[in-house]
């Protein structure tokens, strides 16, 4: 589907597809772990771990949706009439909220992804060894399907207006990245190490 030639699902939808396949990395090593004798004193946390992976998943299967839906709502201000005055305020009116909104989505899958390399961080330390090395693979994950996913706030923040809500797009942008970057070397060291 996202080969054709249609824009959606774009990089936006895509990013949160791939996030999915990381968080569902993290929760095999929670499956892998928990109920484990040798791992009963990290059972509660691996849970909470593993609960927090399922409501992050649920969470980006809808950000998939929203992410084509805003997309789509953003080509039909083009298509709005553009005649008059009125129709020309109508139609910018109409596009800038619309770019807000395709910022947005954008926005919370890198959030749901910083969420995910929180969990993993915390789990690669305690997780079953025989399953660490996909704790790995879910950081490396989680931290590309974030920086993939910000390209799509990326290209339409040159166009929104609101010089306030750009300012603290890209604050924020900026500070996830940094964030992931540690999680994701922190997380992966740690897997290194245990592999040995």
């Amino acid at each position: 589907m996202a080969a054709s030639n249609e824009p959606t699902p774009g990089g936006g939808s895509v990013s949160a597809m791939v996030a999915c396949f990381g968080v569902a990395m993290t929760a095999m090593v929670c499956n892998l772990t928990v109920g484990k004798e040798k791992f009963r004193d990290v059972e509660p946390q691996v849970q909470e771990i593993l609960d927090t992976a399922k409501g992050l998943l649920k969470k980006l299967e809808e950000l998939v949706d929203a992410d084509m839906v805003d997309f789509n709502s953003f080509m039909a201000t083009f298509r709005m009439p553009k005649n008059t005055d009125e129709e020309k305020a109508a139609r910018n009116a109409a596009m800038q909220k619309a770019l807000k909104s395709a910022t947005d989505t954008p926005m919370e899958i890198a959030r749901v992804c910083l969420k995910a390399l929180e969990i993993t961080d915390k789990l690669a330390p305690i997780g079953n060894k025989m399953a660490i090395s996909d704790a790995g693979v879910a950081a490396v994950v989680a931290e590309a399907s974030l920086n993939g996913v910000l390209l799509s706030a990326d290209i339409n923040i040159p166009m929104i207006k609101d010089e306030e809500y750009v300012k603290k797009v890209v604050a924020e942008k900026e500070q996830m990245v940094a964030e992931a970057r540690r999680l994701k070397d922190k997380a992966f060291a740690v897997v290194q190490e245990r592999l040995k």
